[in-house]
């Protein structure tokens, strides 16, 4: 392993065309489970000036039946995506929570897919698809998340905040940011580049504004960044490009699950290559995904690896999976089959099927607005929210490997 290198991860805000649409598809698997647990929603939104479409499949009592909305469901999804928009903050000409055009063209799920999933007789319920799944944590924060991605997050969130409270009024919705570290030993030891890109109000592109916005981004990132990590050194690139009064939906199309990288762990770990939101948990894309999370974390938080890499893998319909592979790049206190053999046995998992999964996890809740933007990792488990990031787990993994 290279004990010296720079390693850059990125992040976007919730204004960004792609998390706009992220956050349009989580909304309605919200509103879905809310009534119905065992609702079945693949969601995809396409975002552009002035225009949301839906798309996809769903399965709902109370909401879809006999291939016929029911209850006033169509005008609760209007409801919902408007007032996704209108909580982000588009009011803008080119994109306006109340003047936007809404199209929906959910239909019902594929009989052929409910088949393979559906638990009938003596056959559990089978994966929502077949596919590859990580998980993936690290020692580097508290939070067990890489570092550049988790302060290439943080930047935003504050900057966010900021924009909502009416503490920096300039800002807009649409921002990108991207954070370079220098790592020695495998620990960041210095920022050497801070990127940050944000949509701005007129005139904040020269002159006086101009400067009142890039003293704003450095104090950001001067609260967000630990001190010893920045210096003279530090190169900043803010608003590189120059102006960026046109932003969000209205500068560029979003469509959902375009930002795998930024969901998941900013590059410093494979990705499968499926996205999360849009998705009930029966899709394990979604939910095996924050099982490998889940392991990989407590793993870590358990001091058996300062890194730990965790893949499954399953086949559509089939509820157990193919394979599970731990990978601890050589951090390990254990071998990495005894922590294979160790998670089989721990008998609080319930399996890693995705029943087991969904019931361990507490799944089957609306619990997924919130993970559409700044991350699905190494946020605060906080009642039903975030529970793959729970470390609950440690002292059965210690007793498993014993």
């Amino acid at each position: 392993m290279r004990n010296s290198y720079l390693f850059t991860s990125e992040s976007v805000s919730e204004g960004h065309p792609d998390k706009v649409a992220d956050q349009i598809s989580d909304a309605i698997v919200d509103l879905f489970l809310a009534k119905d647990p065992e609702a079945r929603i693949a969601c995809e939104t396409l975002t552009t000036t002035q225009l949301v479409v839906l798309a996809g499949e769903i399965r709902c009592k109370g909401v879809y039946e006999n291939d016929q909305w029911v209850n006033g469901a169509e005008a609760e999804i209007e409801q919902a995506v408007r007032e996704t928009v209108k909580r982000i903050g588009y009011e803008q000409d080119g994109f306006h929570w109340e003047t936007l055009q809404f199209e929906n063209n959910l239909h019902a799920q594929s009989a052929h897919i409910a088949q393979g999933v559906d638990a009938s007789g003596n056959k559990d319920e089978g994966a929502g698809d077949q596919g590859i799944m990580f998980g993936y944590a690290t020692d580097e924060t508290p939070e067990l998340l890489p570092a550049t991605l988790y302060y290439s997050h943080k930047i935003l969130e504050r900057m966010a905040a900021d924009r909502h409270s009416g503490a920096a009024p300039f800002l807009e919705p649409d921002a990108k940011s991207q954070v370079t570290l220098r790592y020695e030993e495998s620990k960041p030891v210095a920022a050497t580049a801070i990127v940050v890109s944000t949509q701005h109000g007129k005139g904040y592109d020269s002159g006086e504004q101009e400067a009142e916005l890039h003293d704003y981004v450095k104090r950001v990132v001067a609260d967000i960044l630990p001190a010893e990590l920045l210096s003279d050194e530090t190169v900043y690139h803010i608003n590189p490009t120059g102006s960026f009064e046109i932003g969000g939906p209205d500068g560029d199309a979003g469509l959902t699950g375009r930002k795998i990288i930024v969901d998941t762990y900013g590059g410093a770990a494979p990705h499968g290559g499926g996205a999360f939101s849009g998705k009930d948990p029966t899709k394990v894309d979604r939910s095996a995904a924050y099982m490998a999370r889940y392991l990989a974390k407590n793993i870590v938080a358990a001091g058996l690896a300062s890194r730990c890499t965790i893949q499954l893998a399953y086949a559509i319909g089939v509820s157990e999976p193919l394979s599970l592979y731990v990978d601890t790049h050589g951090t390990g206190t254990v071998g990495d089959d005894r922590l294979e053999a160790a998670i089989n046995r721990i008998d609080a998992l319930g399996g890693l099927t995705p029943r087991g999964i969904r019931t361990h996890l507490g799944l089957n809740k609306p619990i997924y607005s919130k993970t559409a933007a700044y991350g699905h990792f190494g946020r605060k488990p906080e009642g039903d929210l975030f529970p793959w990031e729970k470390t609950d787990l440690v002292d059965a993994l210690r007793a498993a490997i014993a």
